[in-house]
C-alpha cells in the first residue's frame, strides 16, 4: 500500500501534491504475476486495508509504519492469493507493533515498523526469511530493483487477487525532488529512494505498502508513497525507505531488546 496524498493546485499549473499517510497506498503497475510462492519472503498483512512487508525472522516481520493494523489483522505467510485458502499459507497475529520512533507522517520521514508475531513461523521452501542488507548503503540511480506485491495492478482498480511484481530503475533524488517531480514537496531525503521509470508505468500502488525493494538481490527498501491515484505517472515515482545505517541499526537493537 501506498500512502495517499492530497492534491493543490498552484498558478501556472505547477501542482503539488501533499502527501497524507493514512491513504498513500502503493499497489503494482505495470508488473506481471509471479510464480506461486516464488516470493517466499512477502507477508500479506491484511486488517481491512491491505499492506505487505518481509519476514525478517521466524517472528519478526518488516513492513511500512503507515500500515494501519489492529487485534484482529491477520498476517498471513507463504500466500500467493489473497483470498483463496492455500495449504502453503501460516496465518499469524501481531503479538506488538514496534514503529519507527522518528517516524514523521507529514515528511514520510522513518516510515518503518517492525511486527512482533504471535507464534514463530515454520521455514520452508514457501515461507522463509529475507535477510536484511549487511550495510546500510545507499542504492545508486540506474540500479535495477523489483518490488512485490497485491495491490491495485492499475489507477482505481480493486486490489490485486495474487501476488504481482515489478522491474523498477532507482532514480536520481535531484530528479525526484525537481519541478517535474515532487518539487521538494515533500523533500524525497537521504533515508529514501525513488523508484519507477521515469517513462512511467512501472509502480507500486495503492496495497503495497511495507512490500520489501529488492535490487540485486539485496533488501534495500520499504514501499512508502507515491501520488494517490497516479500510481505510475512519471511525475510521481514510487518512493521508499532507505534501509539506510540507522535504520538497520534501530531494527537490530529493537529486535533484541523484545528477546
Amino acid at each position: 500500500m501506498r500512502n495517499s496524498s492530497t492534491f493543490l493546485a498552484a498558478t501556472l499549473s505547477i501542482v503539488v501534491f501533499l502527501l497524507i499517510p493514512e491513504d498513500l497506498c502503493e499497489k503494482i503497475i505495470g508488473g506481471n504475476q509471479v510464480t506461486p510462492h516464488s516470493r517466499p519472503y512477502m507477508v500479506l498483512l491484511d486488517g481491512g486495508n491491505i499492506c505487505a512487508g518481509a519476514l525478517i525472522a521466524k517472528d519478526w516481520v518488516l513492513t511500512a509504519a503507515h500500515c494501519s493494523l489492529n487485534q484482529k489483522s491477520q498476517i498471513i505467510l507463504g500466500a500467493h492469493s489473497r483470498n483463496k485458502e492455500e495449504p502453503e499459507k501460516q496465518i499469524m497475529f501481531v503479538k506488538k507493533e514496534f514503529p519507527y520512533p522518528c517516524y514523521d507522517p507529514d515528511t514520510h520521514e522513518g516510515d518503518l515498523k517492525l511486527l512482533k508475531l504471535n507464534k514463530k513461523a515454520t521455514l520452508n521452501k514457501n515461507v522463509a526469511i529475507l535477510q536484511l542488507p549487511k550495510e546500510g548503503k545507499d542504492v545508486e540511480p540506474g540500479t535495477a530493483c523489483r518490488v512485490a506485491g497485491w495491490g491495485q495492478f492499475y489507477n482505481n482498480s480493486p486490489v490485486s487477487k495474487i501476488l504481482r511484481e515489478v522491474n523498477v530503475t532507482i532514480i536520481d533524488r535531484k530528479i525526484c525532488n525537481d519541478q517535474s517531480h515532487y518539487n521538494y514537496n515533500p523533500v524525497i531525503g537521504l533515508n529514501m529512494i525513488c523508484a519507477g521509470s521515469l517513462q512511467g508505468g512501472k509502480d507500486s500502488c495503492h496495497g503495497d505498502s511495507g512490500s520489501p525493494l529488492i535490487c540485486k538481490d539485496t533488501f534495500r527498501g520499504i514501499t512508502a508513497f507515491g501520488i494517490p491515484g497516479r500510481c505510475g505517472d512519471p511525475r510521481g515515482p514510487g518512493v521508499y525507505t532507505l534501509l539506510s545505517k540507522k535504520h538497520l541499526n534501530w531494527i537490530v537493537k529493537t529486535m533484541k531488546q523484545a528477546v
